[in-house]
């Protein structure tokens, strides 16, 4: 018997979705994701474009996701509240929140509804410098270059450009008072 090549992710007994094995398959994606419109979207796309579609006509993605929303499996809003929260508090400031809100399909608007104020970009700012021991949480002064790392690695945090400087310029001597929250 020949040795055949199969795609990516294909089974050999894999067969064309119809409309109730779609279903199927989003459903138990949202019940394992929290997940947007748009995501859920691209991921059956990605799916048909595997497995193929079986019925007559184009697949009806946006009536499953249509409905999935209508059921209340997909909010785009709760989803970019639950990410934008759970990126804060890991220490990502609002640019790189908004970046990760715009890859996941949420629109500007909602993304600048759920975009933290200046108190909780502060926050954010300060938990990602104590983790990374910048500024006032080094273990000493830092030099030219590792001052300009810190700074670049806060920027690429999604923090202001200010609340950085702010932060990498504060002396390592002063971690024990106001600023270890």
């Amino acid at each position: 018997m020949p040795y055949e090549t199969r795609k990516r992710g294909e089974s050999p007994t894999s067969r064309p979705y119809d409309r109730a094995g779609l279903d199927r398959i989003a459903l138990a994606y949202v019940g394992r994701y929290a997940t947007t419109r748009a995501k859920l979207a691209d991921y059956l796309r990605r799916k048909l474009r595997q497995h193929g579609w079986a019925e007559d006509g184009s697949a009806p993605i946006d009536a499953i996701v249509e409905r999935m929303t209508e059921l209340r499996y997909v909010d785009d809003e709760v989803f970019a509240r639950s990410r934008a929260e759970s990126l804060s508090r890991r220490g990502y400031g609002g640019h790189r929140i908004a970046a990760a809100l715009a890859a996941a399909g949420v629109d500007r608007d909602m993304a600048a509804d759920v975009a933290p104020d200046e108190d909780q970009a502060e926050a954010a700012a300060t938990a990602f410098a104590r983790r990374r021991r910048i500024g006032p949480f080094a273990t000493a002064p830092a030099d030219r270059e590792s001052r300009n790392r810190a700074l670049a690695a806060m920027l690429r945090a999604g923090h202001d450009s200010t609340i950085a400087r702010r932060i990498v310029d504060l002396d390592p001597s002063l971690a024990g008072t106001e600023q270890d929250d």
